[in-house]
């Protein structure tokens, strides 16, 4: 991995010697506009006390940069050859109170780690904005690259004079400087760690707005709001929107948290070329910005970017104020404000069914996660750096929400929250461990916490609940923990006869007559479902761990999925289809229900799904069976029926609506047939219409994608697209297309890109990956990649950038061809001594995956 790493223990070691006062961080980005700007002055200025000084007392900074031209200790300067080696500037002789300065020559980044320039294509202006977390704050500036060594910052910035300039504090002073060149200088921040330090740079698109609200002593607490994007895209930016859902957050958190938000102003920057959703920093988030939407979407987008904005705001208390010490509780802060996004969705937005969406979509991440290898406990063992950066994982995000859902229910609410607020006040602008968590939830909820952290944050997998008979069965896989403690509610459902039609027996809606909560603490617990017991049947339909209070996967009786294959849709309300949804995928991703029955249910039920989000993740889950749990023979068939399937719901929906969107897309996905395709065609060509599809430049990439993948779009017509939409996101989207053709000079291109450009941004990576895979009933394109695949990793992982390494280990690897031949190779190279552990790792994954595909074959 090229950059720096950190062990556990040389942070705790560097922890118990230092304690940072400040930073002064000078940059001088004035030179960015240049077309070969390729790096920055960054002047590094630290004062630190150290705890046992003398002419022998030694620490490291943490520094990434092609040059370093001074070190200046307590007023002597240092060589600087022999003080920067590797990544870290060594201090020797050390006192009390030591003054550092660095200056160096940064670089600027084109994998969006440490501080990134973006050219646009559109109107060639720069953008430059940072990403550091876990520890890539050393790529601009020298600093103690750790969580628990904060301290206040002072940013002094020298860049063109017409832009905008954003970072954790107010700039309280602007100064005009020669050749076209302003200074800002912001106010010292409160203590936080270096990464959520942030700088936004560029001629950004500016809307302005105020948060007001009475606090309890009767003052007025007023919070600047900014919302901010790239001027060529701003004719499509909804700040209004942004700005309301902002405000409804910081309205809920307030009441909520009972602390004041703590930094002052609150600017929201969407950024191109960005690897994340969003990144908490404070006073300035960062978002992707493929929150403004270009193009039509359905509202599940709009949705998923309130519960980001709701989730990065909740890391101003969990993970900004309060911060854990090092990244083995990373959960301390991603839990909760994953856990917290959708609570504060559901009751302050108008999205009130947000944890119908957590229930079909992030908890599918969780539970993939979960069964893999290389699981790990929610509280786990992060060794170093690179191993943090793999743990921001569905276990460390969804998992852990929903086991923090499943505290909630079993203290209460209020003795939740009240530990919150006091675990604000205790620790705040500090750092803390889980057991400074369970002390004041043990105090609030009068429970003693420490067995129910055992078993839900401190040990790996998942339990399965089903129904036996009278009783309550949970099981788990073999050396995993048989019974965990869940407060679940179990829902009892019959058929409600639609009273606008006659006749006895009819079965239009399935309702819950019945709500019980129970205990399941033990590997079988007696319960009376009534109705003789029956999981499903004439009696109803008996749910498990209905609303979804705690995290297991269901096991559906024989019974309940015939109940299901004709009743699902009728189910009346959306968290017990969702759930039942979820159900089924699970028991599609352990062979127990194959992949044709799964597109089955699909078929039978997904067009009278009311929840687009739930319609749209149905499609995808078709699209995968399709790639991966089905012979090319069978998906071939498979794919004949979902395209009809599609096809026929797309017709049949409402013109213009949310959901013929996401059927739109849909057909699109599984367009095989040279029928199909020459729909999608003419819907391009604009010589057929479907009333109410805008065939828009979103729309359009998605229909040439399909096209290009079947050989039915060559390269002059990509090319064509690309004159026509020749946007930072039009670029990516044609290298996607270009490497889906199905030739072997298309992939062998491809992977060329992949393996030999050196750096560069991730979304555009991504979607050589994706493209390159693109092989529909034809893995004989791919399989000449298998041997060079695994004969590059370990060059790749030591010379490309994290980001880059993690997503070529993970989306090249050869998951279609799904051979015998493929796992025996991936056990060769997983047995093989020299790999580093973060990208064993990401294999193991990888081959767990096309082993579950190949069992899901065998399955039929």
């Amino acid at each position: 991995m090229a950059g720096m790493n950190l062990t556990r223990d040389e942070a705790r070691e560097r922890a118990r010697l230092i304690t940072v006062e400040s930073y002064r961080i000078e940059l001088d980005l004035s030179g960015a506009k240049q077309p070969e700007a390729a790096t920055f002055r960054s002047a590094s200025t630290i004062r630190f006390s150290y705890a046992e000084p003398g002419p022998s007392a030694t620490t490291f900074l943490d520094l990434v940069a092609p040059h370093v031209q001074s070190v200046t200790l307590n007023g002597r300067a240092l060589d600087p050859a022999e003080v920067y080696r590797g990544s870290r500037v060594w201090l020797t002789g050390l006192e009390s109170v030591n003054e550092v300065t660095v200056v160096a020559s940064c670089a600027y980044s084109r994998s969006g780690e440490g501080l990134h320039r973006f050219v646009d294509p559109t109107d060639s202006q720069v953008y430059l904005y940072t990403q550091f977390e876990p520890a890539d704050a050393c790529r601009m500036y020298a600093n103690f690259e750790q969580p628990d060594l904060k301290a206040s910052f002072l940013f002094d910035i020298t860049a063109p004079a017409g832009w905008h300039m954003s970072s954790n504090g107010v700039a309280r002073e602007r100064k005009r400087v020669v050749d076209g060149a302003a200074r800002w200088i912001f106010e010292p921040t409160q203590r936080i760690s270096t990464y959520i330090t942030v700088v936004v740079a560029g001629p950004y698109h500016v809307v302005r707005d105020l948060y007001t609200r009475t606090l309890p002593d009767g003052s007025t607490l007023e919070i600047p709001l900014a919302a901010l994007c790239r001027g060529s895209v701003a004719e499509h930016f909804d700040a209004d929107a942004i700005h309301e859902v902002t405000k409804q957050g910081l309205d809920f958190f307030h009441e909520h948290f009972d602390y004041p938000y703590p930094f002052g102003k609150y600017d929201q920057a969407f950024v191109p070329e960005y690897n994340l959703g969003a990144m908490e920093n404070p006073g300035c988030v960062t978002f992707t910005e493929e929150y403004v939407f270009q193009s039509k979407v359905t509202d599940a987008a709009y949705e998923g970017r309130a519960c980001t904005i709701l989730h990065e705001m909740a890391h101003m208390w969990f993970g900004d104020l309060v911060t854990m010490r090092w990244w083995d509780d990373l959960w301390l802060k991603e839990s909760f404000a994953e856990f917290m996004g959708s609570y504060a969705q559901a009751r302050a937005t108008r999205w009130r069914n947000s944890w119908v969406t957590f229930a079909n979509r992030r908890k599918a991440w969780a539970y993939r996660q979960d069964q893999q290898p290389t699981t790990h406990p929610i509280v786990a063992t992060i060794d170093d750096l690179e191993d943090a950066k793999l743990n921001f994982d569905g276990i460390t995000y969804a998992k852990g929400a929903s086991v923090l859902k499943q505290l909630v229910a079993y203290v209460g609410e209020e003795a939740f929250l009240e530990g919150a607020r006091r675990y604000f006040k205790r620790h705040a602008y500090g750092n803390t461990t889980l057991a400074d968590l369970l002390d004041v939830l043990t105090e609030t909820s009068g429970r003693d916490l420490a067995t129910w952290s055992r078993a839900w944050l401190e040990t790996a997998q998942l339990n399965t609940l089903a129904i036996d008979g009278d009783a309550i069965v949970q099981s788990a896989a073999p050396g995993s923990l048989a019974a965990r403690p869940h407060r679940i509610a179990v829902g009892s459902y019959a058929y409600a006869p639609d009273e606008s039609r006659s006749g006895e027996g009819d079965k239009a809606r399935v309702v819950r007559v019945e709500r019980r909560e129970v205990d399941v603490e033990s590997v079988r617990t007696p319960f009376s479902f009534g109705g003789g017991g029956a999981s499903a049947g004439a009696a109803g339909f008996h749910l498990l761990n209905d609303d979804d209070l705690t995290y297991a996967k269901l096991r559906l009786t024989a019974d309940q999925v015939e109940f299901l294959r004709e009743s699902l849709s009728a189910f009346e309300e959306p968290m017990p289809r969702s759930l039942l949804w979820s159900a089924l995928w699970n028991m599609t991703r352990d062979a127990e229900l194959s992949g044709n029955e799964f597109i089955e249910f699909v078929d039978l039920h997904a067009s009278a799904e009311s929840e687009v989000g739930v319609v749209q993740n149905l499609l995808l889950q078709t699209e995968y069976v399709l790639e991966y749990y089905l012979a090319p023979e069978a998906a071939q068939q498979a794919a004949r029926r979902a395209a009809a399937m599609t096809r026929r719901a797309l017709t049949a929906a409402t013109a213009g609506s949310d959901h013929q969107l996401a059927w739109a897309r849909g057909f699109a996905a599984v367009a095989r047939s040279a029928e199909d395709l020459a729909l999608l065609d003419a819907l391009l060509e604009g010589t057929e219409k479907i009333a109410g599809l805008a065939v828009d430049a979103d729309l359009r990439w998605t229909f040439l994608h399909a096209l290009a993948r079947c050989g039915h779009a060559d390269q002059a017509r990509l090319d064509a697209e690309l004159v026509r939409d020749a946007t930072a996101a039009g670029r990516r989207k044609h290298a996607g297309c270009m490497a889906a053709r199905p030739s072997a000079e298309a992939k062998q291109a491809a992977w060329k890109l992949v393996l030999e450009s050196g750096d560069q941004p991730t979304d555009l990576l991504r979607e050589l990956l994706l493209g390159l895979a693109a092989t529909p009933d034809r893995p004989d394109l791919v399989v000449p990649f298998v041997e060079p695949y695994f004969a590059a990793l370990d060059e790749v992982w030591s010379r490309r950038s994290i980001e880059n390494s993690r997503r070529i280990a993970a989306l090249a690897f050869p998951s279609h061809v799904v051979e015998e031949a493929t796992l025996a190779r991936a056990d060769r190279w997983l047995g093989e001594d020299g790999h580093a552990p973060a990208l064993r790792r990401l294999v193991l994954e990888a081959r767990d995956d096309l082993a579950r595909a190949f069992r899901a074959r065998a399955a039929g």
